[in-house]
């Protein structure tokens, strides 16, 4: 099957990808028409620029082939199609007659984008096998959790048909015993006590064995509601923790939790059928008992057991559902500024209606931790902090805080942060707590969150630091001592955190490549077991400057998601790769090869490019301009600078040495879509020049070329009194 045909049989989103490689410059017509023939050369040495003899011969074929096509046509006299095959044929002659190599370098690039392309579908279906995969493990681990429901069920539903039976025994007695006291009363003695003797003994043999099945299911029942307090508590309410940790930081969505509340739903439901059924039997045992009564026997164990694990799954029933966080950044939850309100949600697991408006909720923060923190700041919470649990807004029990913020005590007789750690790793707490009631019982729900607290905004990329890593490497909710010895991490563990920090504010996280770029930065070797410390992260500076690895990451986040975000959607942009490595790539490229790289000397974020051309001696020389700050990339857009950037060539005339974005893709068909709009008014520069906006020479150059004008822009530049 051919390529082209393969492309046909994805889904349409990919379809959609193959759509934005073909243009007026080379039209989809000419790859559907000719797409066996198109496949059937070797376009990648056609390609190249010492093969330009035979470029000129596969251009001559393409047109043959595009004669025998419309030959085709005429015998289906099919009009419509001989007229676009007309058409296309004099664009292709009028673009690439002179230029044969261009068409075969644009060709050889369509063919392997749509390899990409189908290596791409293909990799989701692999992903999409793994993801079912999962999804098996969680149905079975769903079908175990529900076959113990199940079975609880079953033997609620059975016991409570054993007790209607004690019940009716129970009555039948009572009538009957009524009756032959009320004979007694008229004198038939004799015959009374052949009857109560019968009675009796059926009676007994019917009602005692009926209890043993029932405190034998009861005893069954208590031993599944066990089974699955292991596998909710214990395993997967800290294993939907540790998820949520995970989404926190950028990484997949927590999921799950909607079936959690059912499970705990369930099981809470059924334990309070239990304590009704025990009731039940406590009333028939007042009534009637014997000799080596079951009920008597059991029933403090009974009720005891059944107690024990309703307090169990009602104290892990509240959780974060949404973690505190400013609306002003929320991807960055448990970063928390002081005067900014937050807003936080908390679920009840256990969903029953008896607990809807009468469960209340209050936020504490740093309730119980005051003297184990001395020297630490002290907050207190503003706004609503109390909540009533309610289900009216949501199909869940849930409360959710929305204008929450904290007010920093002031110190007395110091400094407010006299302590051990700096603002950023001093961890806090926000805790909630609940009281439940329930026949006459009271029950002490709470959770708890750690969070950073800041008092600037400034500070917010070292707070998010914090969170990242206490995500990473711990899962308790109150290990407030955590940055005191802080362990390190492994670079398998990082790599995938910072690929999430992209992918979690842009479409496309870090590549292999880019990550080995970034582990060369932290760690001699590649490898994912090697171990990086926190003040190697993000308090000792990297590069030999005075910025740590962390602050440059963010500088670079920040970067792109305002300006750059739809070149490196679009992977425009290589980015994280040396400036050694950067040439070692480029020398073996056409002369006007480039590539985008960020900036490794400065903190906020900067982007440049690297160029290669060669020499009289045809020896390649990678050339690169000073970065681009955001500064400069708000006053001109990035595409805009790559399509008007000049170079003083021969004569003084300037020139565009940028000709292919690397690989090898035409630099037009790489920016065009992202180039702005002509403008017949020169307004919108000159107040600019005029006023000092630009002050580089190089912006000035990008700026000025974008007009035609008689005088050359360097020699306008001179009669201006510009110095470069």
């Amino acid at each position: 099957m051919t390529q082209w045909l393969q492309l046909q049989q994805l889904d349409p989103k990919y379809l959609e990808q193959v759509d934005q490689l073909y243009d007026d410059t080379f039209p989809m017509a000419v790859r559907q028409y000719l797409s066996q023939w198109i496949e059937s050369q070797d376009w990648e040495y056609t390609a190249d620029v010492d093969n330009e003899a035979l470029a000129k011969v596969r251009f001559h074929d393409l047109l043959n082939q595009l004669d025998d096509q419309y030959s085709r046509f005429s015998l289906e006299k099919d009009f419509l199609s001989q007229h676009n095959i007309r058409k296309i044929k004099r664009n292709l002659q009028d673009r690439f007659q002179d230029d044969p190599v261009s068409m075969a370098m644009i060709i050889n690039r369509s063919l392997k984008e749509e390899r990409q392309i189908l290596l791409s579908a293909q990799n989701t279906e692999v992903e999409l096998c793994l993801c079912s995969l999962y999804l098996c493990n969680l149905a079975l681990i769903f079908l175990c959790s529900c076959s113990n429901l199940q079975t609880f069920t079953n033997f609620i539903q059975e016991s409570e048909q054993n007790i209607k039976k004690l019940e009716d025994l129970q009555d039948d007695y009572d009538f009957k015993n009524n009756d032959l006291l009320c004979k007694e009363r008229w004198g038939q003695l004799g015959r009374l006590l052949s009857e109560v003797c019968h009675l009796w003994l059926n009676i007994l043999f019917s009602f005692s064995g009926c209890v043993k099945e029932v405190v034998g299911q009861m005893a069954d029942v208590l031993n599944v509601a066990e089974q699955m307090q292991i596998e909710l508590i214990t395993l997967e309410l800290p294993d939907w923790r540790k998820r949520q940790q995970m989404a926190c930081i950028g990484g997949p969505p927590n999921v799950c939790l909607d079936q959690l509340q059912n499970w705990f739903t369930t099981v809470v439901e059924c334990l309070l059928q239990v304590r009704q059924q025990l009731k039940k039997l406590l009333e028939l045992e007042q009534k009637y008992t014997y000799e080596h009564d079951p009920i008597t026997h059991s029933k403090i164990s009974l009720e005891d057991r059944t107690l024990s694990l309703f307090k169990s799954f009602i104290a892990n029933s509240m959780v974060v559902e949404r973690q505190p966080c400013m609306p002003t950044h929320p991807q960055r939850p448990l970063v928390l500024k002081t005067g900014v309100q937050f807003t936080v949600k908390v679920r009840l697991l256990a969903k029953l209606q008896e607990f809807n408006h009468t469960v209340k909720v209050k936020v504490f923060f740093d309730k119980d931790v005051t003297e184990r923190r001395k020297g630490f700041r002290r907050f207190n919470v503003l706004g609503t902090n109390m909540k009533v649990m309610n289900m009216e807004e949501s199909n869940n029990l849930a409360a959710e805080f929305r204008h929450l913020q904290l007010k920093e005590q002031k110190a007395t007789g110091g400094r407010a942060n006299d302590g051990p750690l700096i603002v950023t790793e001093e961890l806090h707490t926000i805790s909630f707590e609940a009281e439940l009631c329930h026949a006459a019982m009271v029950f002490n729900i709470a959770t708890s969150l750690p969070v950073v607290v800041i008092s600037n905004v400034s500070q917010l990329p070292s707070g998010w630091a914090s969170i990242l890593w206490y995500n990473m490497l711990n899962s308790e909710t109150k290990n407030l001592s955590f940055f005191l010895n802080p362990p390190p991490v492994t670079w398998g563990q990082l790599s995938e955190v910072l690929s999430w920090q992209f992918s979690s504010v842009t479409k496309r996280g870090l590549n292999d490549e880019q990550l080995r770029m970034l582990g060369e930065k932290l760690v001699a070797v590649n490898d994912p077991e090697a171990a990086i410390p926190w003040s190697k992260f993000c308090k000792v500076g990297c590069f030999s400057k005075n910025f740590t690895f962390w602050l440059w990451i963010e500088g670079i986040l920040d970067l792109i998601k305002r300006h750059l975000l739809s070149l490196w959607n679009d992977g425009c942009i290589m980015g994280f790769v040396s400036k050694e490595h950067g040439k070692a790539l480029l020398n073996d490229k056409y002369p006007g090869t480039f590539l985008l790289r960020f900036s490794e000397s400065n903190r906020d974020g900067a982007i440049t490019f690297s160029w290669v051309e060669h020499t009289a001696n045809e020896e390649p020389q990678v050339r690169s301009v000073e970065p681009y700050t955001k500064k400069e990339l708000s006053a001109v857009s990035l595409p805009d600078i790559i399509r008007n950037y000049r170079v003083m060539a021969v004569e003084n005339i300037p020139d565009n040495p940028l000709r292919y974005l690397y690989p090898d893709i035409p630099k037009d068909i790489a920016f065009k879509k992202y180039y702005s709009k002509p403008k017949d008014s020169k307004a919108h520069w000159f107040p600019a020049l005029a006023t000092g906006q630009i002050k580089s020479p190089r912006l000035f150059l990008v700026y000025f070329s974008r007009f035609q004008k008689k005088e050359s822009t360097l020699s306008w530049a001179r009669n201006h009194k510009l110095k470069f």
